[in-house]
């Protein structure tokens, strides 16, 4: 029987400059964000599009992703709370059993890729003036890289882990095992940050430690399977004709990038949402179905037209 590695993740909640901590997850976002306008600026160049558009297609790109992974959570993961707390929906407050600032906790792929799309339509009408298929062809080109670094972001973040393992993958994911509150109860020390770094680095708190099982890091595997989908996509675009088949790259992201969360989400632990009442899948599975097979009549009928 192969064993964990016993690798302890705990890491800083980010870079503290002093005065402010730049958080690891949402400086993600930012490289996330930052290197999709770099690739669409090449990908307009080369298209001879105006720059000028770019600014309001990441505009429109920032603000999809961020509303459509937020209703994504609410009504595919949380909605049974949610239902009774209709204001934390759009506010980063919780109000019961006491208020307190939240932020936005719950953020869903399957929202975004929902809500880009959608914003994709109204911007090839309103903006670009080309075929809803021409933007989504590229547009998935930089949201396939960015989706690296959103579950680099989760892994930093201790959240969306796998189940518990014994195999040399493994790892002790602390923050995600003790609650601050349970941190603290459990060393007597005053804070969250101090109380984490006790347990994975102290041998006086070696009993908790030990609670803490070594589980997959199933934001890594998706991480670097959304490599391979990105350099795909990357490849075909560049190096072959591939972007003048309308939809032919937008399908084959669709059953590429879901393709992987199907296989992934057998590992990860319980997101919520609806599938205890459907059994046999998780959320993400069900939700991912749709996608890939929408991917796949894209991919088998983009060669019937194709796009200057």
């Amino acid at each position: 029987m192969t064993h964990a590695l016993n690798i302890v993740w705990n890491p800083s909640e980010g870079i503290d400059l002093g005065f402010f901590i730049i958080r690891f997850y949402s400086l993600m976002f930012v490289i996330a964000f930052g290197l999709g306008w770099y690739i669409m600026k090449h990908i307009f160049e080369r298209e001879n599009i105006s720059i000028d558009k770019l600014d309001s297609l990441f505009v429109w790109t920032v603000l999809a992703t961020l509303v459509g992974a937020r209703l994504g959570h609410v009504f595919f993961y949380d909605w049974e709370y949610y239902r009774n707390n209709l204001a934390e929906i759009i506010l980063p407050f919780r109000f019961s059993p006491k208020f307190e600032f939240t932020g936005y906790q719950g953020l869903a792929s399957h929202g975004a890729a929902i809500s880009i799309i959608v914003a994709m339509y109204f911007f090839s009408k309103k903006v670009l003036q080309k075929p809803l298929l021409w933007i989504l062809d590229r547009v998935v080109i930089p949201v396939a890289s960015g989706a690296i670094f959103v579950r680099l972001g989760n892994f930093f973040n201790s959240e969306i882990v796998g189940k518990e393992t014994t195999s040399s993958f493994g790892i002790r994911f602390v923050r995600d095992h003790f609650t601050p509150r349970e941190a603290v109860n459990s060393t007597q020390l005053p804070t969250p940050k101090e109380a984490y770094n006790a347990i994975a680095t102290n041998p006086q708190y070696a009993n908790l430690l030990e609670q803490v099982p070594a589980k997959h890091p199933a934001q890594l595997y998706e991480a670097v399977c959304y490599i391979f989908v990105f350099a795909v996509l990357f490849f075909l675009y560049w190096k072959t004709d591939a972007r003048k088949k309308s939809g032919f790259l937008f399908g084959l992201f669709l059953v590429l990038l879901f393709s992987v969360r199907m296989v992934v989400e057998s590992v990860k632990e319980s997101q919520g949402g609806f599938e205890n009442a459907l059994g046999l899948l998780s959320t993400g599975q069900w939700l991912s179905i749709p996608f890939i097979l929408v991917g796949f009549y894209f991919v088998f009928t983009a060669k019937k037209t194709s796009v200057n």
